[in-house]
């Protein structure tokens, strides 16, 4: 059986066994024929609360913030929509938009045009930078007590507006909405907070899991108290297009994304594989090992204890080289340390978050990877093997072996049905 996975922009083939694979998609839901009327109509008939436009006045400020390049919103879409709105009320030199980084890196100028599009030249475009503390602006403690700072420029807008896209997240529970403003525009030692091992190693800090998830509750938190006047969420389909928009009132509109995405990306299964091929989804998605850990954790829903989890994505981008992933992961002599060594810290160090993940998996799973910019020894170095063809490595194991293919790794969550309430409750909120 032929089988092709998202990698990197062109995506792989691989030859997998008949009779004894189940391939898992997720629904593909036509794309909006028309994209920027779809996000028009988000803008002027809202999920909840009156039209962008009518919250606005001559004079005022406004903050728009969007995801990194490491994230496919298609915001060379969704902020010149905006912007049209907005025409006539207010001054473009008065608009900013925020690259909700978080702690990633930021994003070049050529980047910032590939991304943005023509935007670039209408109005100014600024990388969040979470460790400059110039930039940042302490707003409170929110939540769960967690410290709050926030990009200034955001937090000093007369009017502040988020856009994203929204899919299930490994321990989020859904991308979009209130993750915008935090993590995406806070300070190190807000998201150092948020992701820390206690709320990551919660039982329902899981894909699909917003309420009861302290990860989600914490976000939301922030979003709520620190005030949001608009957010702009899309769904997206296996190609990157628009399947719907949605507008509004923050959590109102998030909510209602997330319904959707919920329906298209979450398949249930009836029991667990021996072996999972999965991705991260193609480019920008799979552009480093980082990235990489959310197909491994889609992946890791449905492998047996034991089993081994297969991995392609191209990492053009390497581990990557900045932040402190690679030095953190690298730091043991096995998954089973690297655990050990994060359940005894008392403070939480950046990408720790992450590599947690990562070693819980790798400690119960053979985790093998398929990339392009990788090397042997590099990915030796993380626990990790590698093999140069799929299709040969499966033919290499017991031939009665069980195997799930997710050709596009995280855009679907696949979940063992008759598990714990907590996984029975991943499809609907509970």
């Amino acid at each position: 059986m032929e089988v092709k996975l998202a990698y990197g922009t062109d995506g792989i083939w691989v030859d997998v066994p008949d009779g004894r694979t189940t391939v898992i998609t997720p629904d593909h839901p036509p794309a909006a024929p028309d994209p920027m009327q779809a996000l028009r109509a988000a803008l002027r008939t809202p999920v909840g609360g009156p039209p962008l436009r009518e919250r606005v006045r001559r004079g005022q400020t406004v903050a728009i913030s969007a995801c990194d390049g490491t994230r496919p919103q298609p915001r060379e879409l969704m902020i010149p929509a905006i912007l049209d709105e907005l025409d006539g009320v207010i001054a473009p030199d008065d608009i900013v938009v925020l690259v909700a980084t978080g702690t990633h890196r930021g994003n070049s100028p050529a980047e910032l045009r590939v991304m943005f599009g023509d935007a670039v030249d209408r109005v100014r475009i600024v990388n969040h930078d979470a460790r400059a503390a110039d930039s940042l602006r302490w707003i409170g403690r929110f939540g769960d007590n967690v410290p709050v700072w926030l990009n200034r420029e955001w937090a000093e807008a007369d009017v502040r507006i988020t856009t994203g896209f929204v899919e299930p997240h490994f321990f989020a529970g859904f991308s979009g909405g209130p993750k915008l403003v935090a993590p995406g525009l806070a300070a190190l030692e807000t998201v150092l907070t948020l992701h820390d091992a206690r709320r990551i190693g919660h039982p329902k800090a899981v894909w699909g899991i917003t309420r009861g998830n302290p990860v989600h509750d914490d976000v939301r938190a922030i979003a709520a108290g620190t005030g949001v006047d608009f957010g702009l969420d899309v769904v997206l389909d296996r190609n990157q297009r628009i399947v719907s928009a949605f507008g509004g009132d923050l959590l109102d509109m998030h909510g209602a994304a997330t319904d959707v995405a919920r329906r298209v990306s979450m398949r249930p299964v009836t029991g667990r594989f021996d072996v999972v091929i999965t991705t991260n989804a193609g480019f920008p998605l799979d552009q480093n090992l980082y990235q990489a850990v959310k197909g491994m954790s889609a992946a890791h829903q449905v492998v047996r204890p034991g089993g081994t989890i297969i991995c392609a994505a191209e990492c053009r981008d390497g581990f990557p080289d900045h932040g402190s992933y690679r030095e953190v992961l690298t730091s043991q002599s096995s998954p089973q340390a690297l655990m050990a060594e994060i359940e005894a810290r008392t403070h939480t160090v950046p990408d720790q978050w992450q590599v947690q993940i990562q070693a819980r998996i790798q400690a119960t799973a053979r985790v093998v990877m398929h990339t392009s910019y990788l090397s042997d020894e590099e990915l030796a170095a993380a626990h990790l093997e590698q093999t140069a063809d799929i299709g040969e490595f499966v033919r290499r194991l017991d031939s009665a072996a069980s195997i799930c293919v997710l050709p596009e790794g995280p855009q679907t969550i696949p979940y063992v049905v008759g598990r714990s309430r907590v996984h029975q409750a991943w499809p609907v909120e509970p």
